[in-house]
Parts: structure tokens; sequence; C-alpha cells
């Protein structure tokens, strides 16, 4: 699913009331319940084993936003490993040490000064855990997700996020089966930064699109 607008991105680590009601204890939803389900299934019929589960928790636990905003300065700084990442995310990010496993499939779409991606779950939290690890509450949030889909440029907004009325917003839909990252352009003034320095400069909201990156600190 997508939907077509105009706007942008940048990057929030604070609580957002004022636009993600951000739902916190209460019952158990549908697909928290569906999901506990079927683990209890597979692990019954040794599918696999509860410490396989454990192991496979604490590695992706173990992510962070960190190992995308690498990902992301290298895209910035070598061209022929971003033409890669674009076209064959998994062999490009695997070349890096990382382990993206065999599914779900992963889709890299660049931000442009024409065209701003913005990533959503209409359904639950699909996300890429993989080089993000766990997604923030506010993108779980019923308010986000509906939100975004009807009103981009006013959820962008509330993120401090401000594009150009010539700007393209597409919203992207992730599914159990596709996940989305999203390339942000490179800042100005970076010209002579360090890949590392770069790296600094990614947010979590940038690689979803609702931030874009922020210039380095002359």
């Amino acid at each position: 699913m997508s939907a077509d607008h105009h706007d942008h991105d940048h990057d929030h680590d604070h609580d957002h009331d004022d636009h993600a009601a951000i739902e916190e204890g209460g019952p158990p939803t549908e697909f928290e319940l569906l999901e506990r389900a079927i683990r209890e299934l597979l692990i019954e019929k040794e599918v696999f084993s509860a410490d396989d589960l454990r192991r496979q928790v604490d590695r992706t636990d173990s992510v962070s936003p960190a190992d995308g905003a690498k990902v992301v300065a290298r895209a910035w700084t070598d061209p022929a490993f971003k033409t890669q990442l674009l076209a064959d995310p998994k062999a490009a990010i695997e070349s890096l040490g990382y382990d993206v496993g065999p599914a779900p499939n992963l889709v890299v779409l660049e931000n442009t000064s024409t065209l701003h991606h913005v990533v959503v779950c209409t359904l639950c939290s699909c996300y890429p855990r993989v080089l993000l690890g766990p997604p923030p509450d506010w993108y779980k949030s019923k308010e986000y997700r509906g939100r975004v889909v009807v009103d981009p440029r006013g959820v962008l907004h509330e993120f401090g996020t401000e594009l150009s009325d010539q700007v393209e917003i597409r919203v992207v839909d992730s599914t159990a089966d596709m996940r989305y990252l999203v390339l942000p352009p490179r800042p100005a003034g970076s010209e002579n930064l360090s890949e590392q320095a770069l790296a600094a400069l990614v947010t979590r909201d940038c690689m979803v699109g609702v931030t874009c990156p922020d210039r380095p600190a002359q």
C-alpha cells in the first residue's frame, strides 16, 4: 500500500505525545495473541526450541539504529556501495558484516530533493529490526499508523520536518514479507566529514523518513 503526498523528515528521540498516542500497558492486541499462539505451537512441534528463540531475541535486541546509520554513511561515501544497496540491499548490508537472514525482504528507498519516503506499518509494527532494532512506541501507535497515511505532511510537521510543496511524499506500508529502510539525503556541509562522523548525523527517525539529518555543527 502506498499514498502519495508532499513533505519531509528529521531526528527525534523524545516523546511525541502531541502526534503519537503511545500505547503502554493494557491488554495484549489481537496480533500479540496470535504471535504468542504461533510461537508456542512452533516450539511444541519442535520447529525451533525456546533456547533458539531466546538467542534470536538476544541477537535482535543487540541491534540499534547505529547499525543502520553505518550503512547510510557508507552509502554516502561509496557510490558503488550505494548502487548495490539500492539494487540488492541484503547483499550490500551483508558485505559490511551484518547478518540480515533469509526473510523478510528488505527494500531501501532513497529520499531526494523531489521525493520523500515515509515508512509505516498500518496493520501492526513491521519494521527493519535487522538494522534499527526494536521499533519506537510512536511507530507502533494507532495514532501514527492511522494519520501518516492520510496526512503525512501534518505528521512530519509534528516531528519538526518541513518540506517544500514541490517535494512529493510517498508513504510506504511495511508488511510481514516486506520491510523498508529510508536512505536519507546527505546533509549540506558534511563533505569533509569522516564516515564515522557522518554516521553520527544519522538517526533512527531519518531511516524511517519522519525526519531529515541535521547539518553538522560548524
